[in-house]
């Protein structure tokens, strides 16, 4: 099966015209993990998935796991991939495995499900993702894409299965989806500006987050993020900006806007104390800036509904709370905001952030 699929794009690839491959409805196919390479002849190319594409359902019947992903698009610019079809990356038996500190027999790396590497103007739609061994779907120097109409899911205690990552693009819109997972929705990492998220569905999950940035004292840099009409429920964060102790560059111009929360648990969190060990000391970190929240309304699952814990230097810069409204999932009960190393602006926000000015 798997050679059959590499022949298959060998020939769309290599056409000339517009070429579609046809993964047929009402069958699964089962496939190691395979890279779909250009540069392709043509200069718009189709898959279009109407069945089933499955990974191998237990680690050590993986095969060529070693680059950590399970299917690759790599240098195929105008791909057009959708369908109503489905993408199981059976990742049930990798999260026990690691859970109970298990080696596989060749030792791999859990596997990410969907990699586009070098794909600019890709446009994703209408699949279904679900249970990959790591994250659904990496989104890496690619620019010029449109994710729309996505299902993405995977349980809530299901290990680093975030729904879609986004990394040294420029120019990704993401709309229109539902996702539901273990880990981040979606998360925005270090390259990354000019970032467009609407109308999202998040639940389970970690939130939609900024980060995590500068590991290691690494230079990162997100800019121009706006993530507007989205929803929030039951997840373990909503808005979520995160960076690493000394680490260095910047998140900036950053927007989470019209933002419905259903018993978030941190429905607004900056947080600047990631380390690598237990305790820490209060580094520099990435620099956090022009940061606006602005249409928020709902519920909060926890005593904190705003989170602003910067670093002492250089802090974060020019937050602006606008109609900021949280209420405690449990009628009456009293939920707070706590900042540390911010300044900046807010109106109509409850609950007050006592650290910022009002206006």
């Amino acid at each position: 099966m798997w050679k059959a699929f590499l022949k298959a794009w060998e020939a769309v690839c290599g056409a000339k015209d517009s070429p579609t491959l046809e993964i047929p409805a009402r069958k699964a196919f089962l496939l190691q993990p395979t890279v779909f390479a250009g540069p392709c002849k043509t200069s718009s190319l189709h898959v279009q998935l109407l069945g089933k594409v499955v990974a191998p359902n237990t680690p050590n019947a993986w095969k060529q796991c070693g680059s950590g992903f399970w299917l690759i698009f790599f240098e195929v610019d105008n791909l057009i991939m959708d369908g109503s079809g489905e993408i199981d990356g059976q990742g049930s038996t990798w999260w026990t495995t690691i859970a109970n500190g298990e080696k596989t027999n060749s030792n791999c790396q859990r596997p990410t499900a969907l990699l586009f590497n070098k794909c600019e103007n890709l446009q994703l739609r209408g699949l279904t993702h679900v249970n990959p061994p790591d994250a659904h779907i990496k989104i890496y120097r690619s620019n010029n894409a449109r994710l729309s109409n996505l299902h993405i899911m995977a349980p809530k205690d299901s290990p680093n299965t975030d729904g879609i990552d986004i990394s040294e693009s420029n120019n990704v819109h993401v709309q229109d989806s539902v996702i539901g997972t273990g880990d981040d929705c979606i998360a925005i990492n270090n390259g990354s500006a000019y970032i467009n998220i609407t109308n999202i569905a998040c639940g389970p999950g970690h939130g939609i987050s900024v980060g995590s940035l500068g590991e290691y004292g690494g230079f990162a840099s997100v800019q121009d993020v706006r993530v507007y009409n989205c929803s929030f429920t039951g997840t373990q964060n909503g808005a979520r900006i995160k960076t690493w102790q000394g680490g260095s560059g910047y998140a900036k111009k950053i927007s989470f806007q019209k933002i419905t929360l259903r018993a978030a648990e941190n429905p607004i969190i900056i947080d600047q104390n990631y380390c690598a060990k237990d305790s820490c000391n209060n580094q520099t970190s990435v620099e956090v800036s022009d940061i606006t929240y602005s249409g928020f309304q709902g519920t909060c699952a926890d005593e904190k509904a705003i989170t602003f814990a910067c670093s002492t230097s250089p802090g974060c810069l020019n937050v602006v709370m606008d109609q900021i409204n949280i209420t405690s999932v449990v009628p009456g009960k009293e939920i707070i905001a706590s900042c540390n190393n911010v300044n900046g602006t807010s109106k109509d926000t409850v609950p007050k952030v006592p650290c910022l000015s009002a206006k």
